[in-house]
């Protein structure tokens, strides 16, 4: 916080590496990451004016900070944002900041200046999104501009058709509350009119609602549905909004949807996403990280079984690899390797504590910080980690990181007696801002029954018309929780589980696919004859590659056309892990000397050349020295200050090979390739492998790894700072405890990384991160394969394209096309995947009792004061110690 404070204010957000703000138009756009970047001072909005004063009890500062908000937080800007992310960063956070300022001027201490300056602002913002709501549906813009809204000629917005579902349903609480406070009903209405609208053209059948719809006509534009991205918080927002605002309709459609939910995407342990015409058919098979909130909203709802069980599966998942990956197959293998500093786990982990009692929560709330200060923490704040699998960093601390993560790691290990209010008399905004339960009895200009809507009838007793209440709905009995995570103690690492579609369920023991796509070969004739019946044609390419085209029309029956769907899905998923298979994962770079020790991780392509290290876990380590000529293309000129260091030189003029022949032969131990694209940046552009000359390189020897510009600037930049920078390359970033075991550093790095020095290192995951194309973030990797050409450093794909498919091979259907007449699901489920060795491995049980684990956590664990009071004086510390010291 002290780090946002220092090197990003005013500007939106933290720039942990490289230590500066972010504001956007300065820094290469990351698309629409950047919508929610919107030069509103959300270090303001968000962190002074919530992280101060509720998670840090700092009343004096909180005063201070509302003070900078209100002189800083300009709100007439030519820009365009999300609605969505400024309705429930901005917004959201200077109601939090009312709701405090107020609460603190009863008390008399403290605000008696305040005169409402928060709620003027946040009504003045409530009015600069009104115009996104300009649409027949009611359904609001994605972007509006806060100067010239939607649709004016400078706006540069209005033309957009299409919202998620999570991004028109996420507005009741903060614009209900505005209405509530300022007494202008407008926002609550268009709130509860796109809400209305959402209900109304969900699913009949199922009772789903998808991902994306169209703002104009409500057509659903995808139409799988679940839990997490692009859904999330609707869902959240209707209990929450019964919750605040004391409205039965808003609980009768959730508890319609939660039926829904647990019917159908509720595959216990997992959640997983299906269509929402076809309810038995799973649309993909990975979850996403956003589903992490889902238990805590569960303990909300009072279901506290399946909150127990997904919670369990997830924290074993970041047990596997560190932090949740921001999309994980049902295997558990990594399918975007990507975290950046998401809370929401940390959210269900604190509601399930407060429903339980049970201390194995401040366990795992015990490893998030942990994980946080080995792998995330850098000397300017906490880094997103670009890859879980090679603990490499990226440039980017979002601000809900501190608005949410924060939070709820402080009251998960807060007494009642820490806190100056009473937590229970304030609901929680999806962004973790407190909103107080006293706005359900005021200005309610608002009718509080659509009596116009039919609910379905549903046959459960959970499902109680009073709100909900963790202190009484279950008992404080640990061994309650307890009982329901055993069986699913082992569930990641021992157990192999079999990717059978919702349909096969459903039918139990009942017929069987006719055919699966993993069986499937081209050359059999039966197979083509049971193609033909599904509906599915064979193609064979020119060059040499199978495709396949279902036309569903075609099929003998609709049975048959389903059957033809899900071998089809099954195909693409197939052909989509193989490919994975063929690419190298991503190296890392991390910095180990001072004032870093190796908490800044860089993203490194790995070469198809030279030392493998991932056969090496060691890696090479040694001093960075930059050669001449710096593009590497002749003889060094400086080999005495190349010799047993790791050569730094510019990309470009001659191939990858040619430059690591001439710094071998230099001494170097290793090479550094940093690209000469002013500005490029693993955060913006895909990852690739450098490729060889077409000749043997047997005889490169030495590792050779690729940084984007951006991210060798950062080395560069430590070098004119520090002059002796050393570094560590590897395949994935090492811990502290080892990078400086034997060495000479101070306790208080080493005390923190006891216990991991005597823990063996993870199996990295041999599946390299290619988001899907629909889907992926905007931030996603491709490893590709290129080479340099002699002329201008001009690239040239060497192996970029996986090899020929020959028709004949059994899983060589590559990309499979589906006729526009096919309409239904993108994928299906995956087939059988095959165990691992390491799946029987037997894993270490914690056989601790209740009393035990509460005296283990006491002995072994600093109060939370001196914890947060540690992560502030380690960065001064580093910046006090003489070089000498390492």
């Amino acid at each position: 916080f002290c780090s946002q404070q220092e090197h990003a204010y005013p500007a939106d957000e933290l720039m942990p590496l490289t230590c500066r703000g972010r504001v956007r138009g300065q820094e290469p756009s990351r698309g629409d990451v950047d919508d929610a970047l919107g030069k509103l001072v959300y270090t303001g909005t968000e962190h002074l004016l919530t992280v101060v004063f509720q998670v840090l009890n700092k009343t004096k500062e909180f005063e201070e900070a509302v003070k900078k908000v209100i002189k800083d937080v300009n709100l007439d800007n030519d820009i365009v944002v999300s609605v969505f992310e400024t309705n429930i960063r901005v917004l959201g956070g200077l109601l939090g900041g009312h709701s405090v300022a107020i609460m603190l001027k009863e008390k008399g201490e403290y605000m008696q200046w305040y005169n409402g300056e928060l709620l003027h602002m946040a009504k003045e913002l409530g009015y600069k999104l009104l115009p996104a709501f300009n649409t027949t549906s009611g359904l609001p813009y994605p972007r509006v501009n806060l100067k010239f809204g939607v649709r004016h000629p400078e706006a540069r917005t209005g033309t957009e058709t299409d919202t998620c579902t999570a991004c028109a349903g996420t507005l009741i609480l903060e614009f209900a509350a505005l209405s509530r406070f300022t007494g202008t009903s407008i926002f609550e209405e268009y709130a509860r009119k796109a809400l209305d609208f959402i209900w109304e053209k969900r699913q009949r059948s199922s009772n789903l609602v998808g991902v994306t719809i169209n703002i104009h006509t409500g057509d659903w534009v995808r139409k799988d549905s679940g839990v997490g991205a692009g859904i999330d918080s609707y869902y959240e927002y209707l209990l929450k909004a019964y919750v605040l605002l004391g409205d039965d309709s808003f609980l009768e459609r959730f508890n319609t949807h939660y039926d829904a939910i647990m019917r159908y995407i509720s595959q216990p342990p997992l959640l997983l996403d299906v269509h929402i015409h076809k309810p038995m058919l799973n649309a993909r098979t990975w979850m996403d990280s956003l589903l992490a909130f889902f238990p805590g909203l569960q303990v909300l709802k009072g279901d506290i079984r399946p909150a127990i069980e997904t919670h369990e599966m997830l924290y074993q998942v970041i047990k596997k690899h560190n932090f949740l990956p921001e999309a994980f197959t049902t295997d558990f293998r990594v399918h975007w390797a990507q975290h950046p500093l998401r809370p929401e786990f940390a959210e269900s982990t604190y509601f399930l504590y407060k429903a339980t009692g049970d201390p194995y929560y401040l366990e795992v709330g015990k490893t998030l910080i942990e994980n946080l200060n080995k792998y995330a923490r850098v000397p300017c704040g906490f880094a997103a980690m670009k890859d879980v699998r090679t603990g490499s960093h990226e440039d980017r601390m979002d601000s809900f990181f501190l608005a949410e993560m924060f939070k709820y790691l402080y009251l998960l290990f807060a007494d009642k007696e820490d806190m100056i209010f009473d937590i229970e008399d304030y609901i929680f905004t999806t962004e973790a801002h407190l909103l107080p339960l006293w706005l359900s009895t005021t200005n309610q200009t608002i009718s509080r029954k659509n009596t116009s809507t039919e609910y379905t009838e549903l046959d459960d007793s959970n499902f109680d018309w009073t709100c909900p209440n963790t202190q009484i709905l279950f008992p404080n009995d640990p061994m309650f929780a307890q009982s329901i995570r055993e069986p699913l103690k082992n569930v990641v690492d021992k157990s192999c589980p079999r990717g059978i579609s919702r349909a096969e369920e459903s039918l139990g023991s009942g017929p069987k696919p006719p055919l699966r796509a993993r069986d499937f070969m081209a050359s059999n004739p039966e197979h083509l004859e049971i193609l033909k019946k599904m509906g599915v044609s064979l193609i064979h390419l020119k060059d040499g590659r199978v495709q396949l085209v279902q036309h569903a029309v075609q099929a003998a029956s609709s049975l048959d056309a389903e059957d033809g769907l899900r071998f089809m899905q099954e195909m693409i998923e197939l052909s989509s892990q193989q490919q994975k298979e063929q690419q190298l994962p991503p190296r890392a770079v991390q910095i180990v000397s001072h004032p870093f020790f190796g908490r800044v991780v860089l993203t490194a392509g790995p070469a198809q050349f030279g030392m493998d290290l991932s056969k090496h876990k060691a890696g090479t380590r040694g001093f960075v020295a930059t050669i001449k000529p710096y593009n590497g293309c002749s003889e060094i000129t400086n080999p005495e200050a190349v010799k047993e260091k790791i050569a730094l030189m510019q990309r470009g003029q001659c191939m990858f090979a040619e430059k690591a022949r001439n710094i071998q032969k230099a001494g170097a131990i290793g090479g550094i390739v940093i690209d000469d694209n002013e500005g490029s940046s693993s955060d913006t552009a895909p990852l690739f492998q450098m490729a060889g000359d077409g000749k043997n390189t047997d005889d490169i020897t030495i590792p050779m790894l690729f940084l984007f510009n951006k991210e060798g600037n950062i080395i560069l930049d430590a070098i004119r700072e520090y002059e002796a920078v050393e570094v560590l390359l590897s395949d994935k970033a090492k811990d502290r405890a080892t990078i400086f075991k034997g060495k000479m550093i101070p306790n208080y790095i080493i005390d923190s990384n006891l216990e991991m020095e005597n823990m063996d290192q993870k199996s990295s995951e041999n599946d390299s991160h290619k988001p899907n194309s629909e889907e992926a973030p905007s931030e996603s990797q491709d490893a590709g394969a290129v080479s340099e050409e002699p002329e201008g450093g001009g690239e040239s794909s060497a192996a970029g394209d996986p090899d020929p498919l020959s028709p004949a091979s059994a899983a060589s259907a590559p990309m499979a096309d589906q006729d526009p007449q096919a309409s239904g699901p993108t994928e299906a489920s995956a087939p059988e995947p095959a165990c691992t060795a390491g799946d029987s491995q037997p894993q270490e049980q914690n056989t601790q009792t209740e009393a035990s684990s509460k005296a283990h956590w006491d002995s072994k664990v600093q109060p939370m004061e001196s914890i947060l009071a540690d992560w502030n004086e380690d960065i001064e510390a580093f910046e006090m110690m003489e070089k000498d010291e390492l």
